[in-house]
């Protein structure tokens, strides 16, 4: 019986021979392949281009269109690594990277299942076009300026100056309020006169200082006021009109409306009253004027 050599060198080098005549045997489909994806990388740069320029007639938003372009690519590169791939191991086919594809597919889904649902999320709020670029928002005790709109996330400017990043998620998935989808809102004060004053000079005068004010539009829409309650020291008026929709337009308004009302009830002598307190005895109350007279 002859003896087997189990000499570790003559293994290796017989393994190295080996790799080095199964990888000189490939060398032609190699070469094939890295010429398909030489060419699936130029191929996948002039679709995009091409998309690129077809996409910017359109009126869809940036980062839709980066989207669309990326997809493009993405697919062109999909289809020149599967040809590759074909070219280099003949016996793989088109249906068997497809079920392995559609299986890795599941596992990455599940793996990555987040970013994917902010990823739709993004691409439908997009496509919906409610939410512009500059719009201040209202979702989920976070309010802000919308500064930009991507694909897996929103930046939205915080009223102080803070920059928060939101997942498209929440903003899809929650209620939210566009506070400048109209280019007015409408803002209330409250506003009370004394017991004693009459409520339909009241009103009159109140209606006259609000229509003078300059951030008060009035074009479309008629200043209101309404008699609302009887509250505990005053008759409140509730007193509503338009202005711009972005919140400093709200505070600014508000502060040239509250300063005319005062000026003009001052001037005609209504008082606007402070809260009131009557207070009741059982019992006579005796007055020590000793410490007075001393």
């Amino acid at each position: 019986m002859d003896q087997i050599d189990i000499n570790p060198i003559t293994i290796l080098t017989n393994q190295l021979a080996g790799i080095a005549k199964g990888t000189i045997a490939i060398l032609p489909q190699l070469f094939v392949a890295l010429v398909v994806l030489a060419l699936t990388w130029l191929l996948a740069k002039l679709v995009k281009a091409a998309v690129g320029r077809a996409l910017d007639r359109s009126s869809m938003r940036q980062s839709l269109r980066d989207l669309v372009k990326m997809l493009s690519g993405l697919g062109v590169w999909v289809l020149g690594i599967m040809s590759a791939a074909i070219v280099l191991f003949p016996n793989l086919t088109p249906a068997s990277m497809l079920a392995g594809l559609g299986i890795g597919s599941v596992a990455i889904g599940f793996a990555f299942k987040d970013t994917f649902e902010n990823f739709l999320a993004g691409i439908i709020i997009l496509l919906r076009r409610e939410m512009r670029i500059g719009d201040h928002i209202d979702c989920e005790e976070l309010e802000g300026r919308v500064e930009s709109i991507a694909i897996r996330e929103t930046h939205i400017r915080q009223t102080d100056g803070q920059l928060v990043i939101v997942p498209n998620s929440i903003l899809f998935k929650n209620p939210l309020t566009i506070r400048t989808d109209q280019d007015q809102r409408r803002t209330t004060i409250i506003c009370g006169i004394a017991y004693d004053e009459d409520v339909a000079q009241g009103r009159a005068v109140i209606r006259k200082a609000v229509e003078a004010c300059e951030t008060v539009i009035q074009d479309t829409s008629p200043v209101e006021i309404f008699a609302q309650e009887f509250a505990d020291s005053s008759i409140n008026f509730e007193v509503t009109w338009w202005t711009g929709s972005k919140p400093v337009d709200i505070r600014t308004s508000r502060d040239e409306v509250v300063e005319a009302v005062k000026k003009a009830l001052d001037d005609a002598g209504i008082e606007i009253p402070f809260p009131y307190r009557t207070m009741t005895f059982k019992e006579p109350l005796s007055i020590d004027r000793g410490e007075a007279a001393g």
